[in-house]
């Protein structure tokens, strides 16, 4: 009775994480990362007043702690009650991670935003958030008790495509971070945003083409072709929208349209590297098409 349990929390927690990536963009998007000015606490307060930029930057920290508590309770209940070794340190990598998190987020206070401390901020938390989605599946019924295996085939292998589209998403993830934190120009994110869009098309089409009677690779595949061609729309609506902004404070519409960017950028992330799990599991090398992939439960 407690894997369905621990399946159901852990989307809980993944959902609140995608919150919090949300309330992260928010705070960059307002410049807000420095309306509190000290760290652990906020003007030396627990709560201090909610007003202005303290509502998004106090906010954040808030959502973080929230996750940081989900995450304690997860890696936890992992360790009582799942049987499988690897998980078990996932969840205490997770746990490891989100620490790690807060601290990256102190330091980006107490050194007054230092571009490579918060770009590497943004990152971190969008791998938190795809690690969260990875253990929901994990944890979920439909990976338990799925007994498909098929064999890779075409060039080049899909096994090969699954390594190499996460690194080029999240180095699309950090070009992002970096021009939002105006480390780099828009220039280098543009041109990244073409070819990981051709890449990730490529990959759920041969999926879809060719590996559909994999349940679990056919629904991730559609979930990404979808986020995908989201975060192209988004993209060009965020950049347009801060184009025409003018003065100094943000525009309601440019800031919605960034933070769902960014939030979507998440989950392309995320849906990536699933994928690129499902086809580790399920797609094997012609020599090892025979073999059982029980043990990889």
């Amino acid at each position: 009775m407690q894997a369905p349990y621990l399946h159901r929390f852990s989307l809980i927690w993944t959902l609140a994480t995608l919150f919090l990536v949300v309330a992260g963009g928010l705070v960059v998007s307002h410049e807000a990362g420095l309306s509190v000015p000290d760290w652990p606490l906020s003007y030396g307060k627990v709560m201090p007043p909610m007003e202005g930029g303290v509502f998004y930057e106090h906010g954040h920290r808030m959502v973080a702690t929230t996750v940081g508590f989900l995450t304690i309770i997860l890696a936890v209940w992992i360790q009582r009650t799942d049987k499988r070794a690897w998980l078990k340190r996932l969840g205490w990598a997770a746990l490891g991670i989100v620490i790690l998190q807060g601290v990256l987020g102190g330091l980006t206070v107490l050194y007054l935003l230092p571009k490579a401390i918060s770009i590497s901020h943004a990152c971190l938390a969008q791998l938190f958030f795809s690690l969260t989605v990875a253990i929901t599946i994990f944890t979920s019924p439909s990976w338990k008790s799925a007994h498909d295996c098929v064999e890779d085939s075409g060039f080049p292998s899909m096994r090969s495509m699954a390594i190499v589209a996460p690194l080029l998403v999240l180095a699309q993830v950090a070009l992002g971070a970096a021009f939002r934190h105006k480390a780099l120009g828009i220039v280098p994110h543009l041109a990244g945003a073409l070819v990981v869009t051709l890449l990730l098309l490529y990959f759920v089409a041969v999926v879809l083409t060719q590996y559909s009677q994999v349940s679990l690779m056919r629904k991730m595949a559609l979930a990404l072709t979808w986020t995908t061609l989201a975060q192209v729309v988004l993209g060009i609506a965020a950049y347009l929208t801060r184009l025409s902004v003018l003065g100094d404070q943000p525009a309601s519409v440019m800031v919605g349209f960034t933070v769902a960017h960014v939030a979507t950028g998440a989950l392309t992330l995320a849906f990536t590297i699933a994928l690129a799990i499902l086809t580790l599991r399920f797609v094997h090398a012609p020599t090892e098409a025979g073999a059982p992939h029980a043990a990889r439960a």
